[in-house]
């Protein structure tokens, strides 16, 4: 897939986001929500990591097999290791078929993140 072309994402029916916290502008977030929020975004802070998810969620399908998202520059190990952290902050979620591992992101944490952000809320 070239950089110049678009892959539309796809809705999601009958799924709602649930924001694991309040939006950022209702007040001061607790540890507890703190920390969890950290925990998701510090996943995402890694280039390697924002690179891999970025794949993932652009793969036709709304899923990709680790051997289609694995050239990002690092080792196979590497990219286990990255997509791991991303899982486990819960931002992908896998489902082994056969040898292969294929990977979606977890919308509804994604929309929870998006909404804690939201300025407008």
């Amino acid at each position: 897939m070239s950089n110049s072309e678009v892959t539309e994402l796809p809705v999601l029916q009958g799924e709602t986001a649930v924001p694991c916290c309040p939006p950022i502008t209702a007040g001061e977030l607790s540890q507890a929500d703190a920390e969890r929020m950290a925990a998701m975004f510090k996943a995402l802070s890694d280039p390697v990591r924002l690179r891999l998810f970025s794949r993932v969620a652009s793969h036709p399908g709304g899923e990709a097999c680790v051997c289609d998202i694995s050239d990002v520059g690092v080792s196979q190990p590497t990219v286990s290791h990255h997509l791991k952290k991303l899982k486990d902050a819960g931002l992908l979620t896998s489902e082994r078929r056969g040898t292969w591992v294929y990977y979606q992101v977890a919308p509804s944490v994604v929309a929870a993140m998006s909404a804690m952000l939201d300025l407008r809320a």
